[in-house]
């Protein structure tokens, strides 16, 4: 064990850059997704028939084509066509082009959700479409789809292993290369321990994120409460 143990240490500024490039990949993906989602979802509820024909198309495009493809054609394609573009840049557009697809289900699905009530009343207050969407709408929204969008970044993470295709030094790279001056079960347990402490520091930041959109709406504690215990404040009046 002891020289697992010391190969991993020899190996770790490799690995350390596969974890760098793997994160800068997922928050980078992950943040073009959620505004392709948005955008994509909220066009698909659009009653102009060209705009929400537009975002059907891109929506089902991105989600029924492989993700290695659109890796390969905007990687090995695009420069035969007289548009080279960065390794990394390249892996971000593509995970946040077909993990935005899937969220852009989440979002339209999400807002659909919310009670038919609440349209009624922003009606009923004569609010603007914007206003209706974004001040009251949306937020409800907003706190529905964050588990869904939680799965779609654990996915998103886990996507990023096949950037290796077009030279990235991932953590699924940096994990293969420990292999060969240790062995398989111990190079690829590591990368499973490791896949999986970035999975749970993500699941917990967005578990925070939900946490807070609850509670401004009114319907959960507020994070602090949550991280110190206390006692919610609607129990402490009930004992009273």
């Amino acid at each position: 064990m002891g020289d697992y143990i010391a190969a991993l240490g020899n190996a770790w500024p490799m690995v350390w850059e596969g974890i760098w490039i793997t994160f800068q990949l997922t928050i980078g993906g992950a943040l073009l997704a959620l505004l392709i989602a948005i955008g994509l979802g909220l066009l698909a509820r659009f009653e102009n028939i060209v705009l929400r024909g537009f975002a059907r198309v891109i929506i089902e495009f991105f989600r029924g084509t492989s993700l290695v493809v659109q890796l390969f054609w905007f990687f090995f394609v695009m420069p035969q066509m007289g548009l080279e573009l960065p390794a990394m840049f390249v892996g971000i557009l593509a995970l946040g082009l077909n993990y935005g697809a899937y969220g852009a289900e989440v979002v339209r699905g999400s807002i659909n959700a919310v009670p038919t009530g609440q349209w009624e009343a922003t009606t009923a207050l004569s609010m603007s479409p914007a206003q209706r969407m974004w001040r009251v709408i949306f937020p409800q929204a907003w706190a529905l789809m964050i588990p869904s969008l939680n799965n779609l970044l654990i996915q998103l993470l886990k996507g990023t292993a096949i950037v290796s295709f077009i030279t990235l030094t991932d953590l699924t790279y940096a994990t293969d290369k420990l292999r060969n001056s240790t062995d398989t079960f111990f190079a690829y347990g590591v990368g499973l321990v490791l896949y999986f402490l970035i999975a749970y520091l993500l699941t917990l930041g967005m578990n925070a994120l939900e946490v807070h959109a609850k509670h401004k709406l009114g319907r959960g504690d507020s994070l602090r409460q949550v991280l110190t215990f206390r006692t919610p404040r609607s129990v402490e009046k009930a004992g009273a």
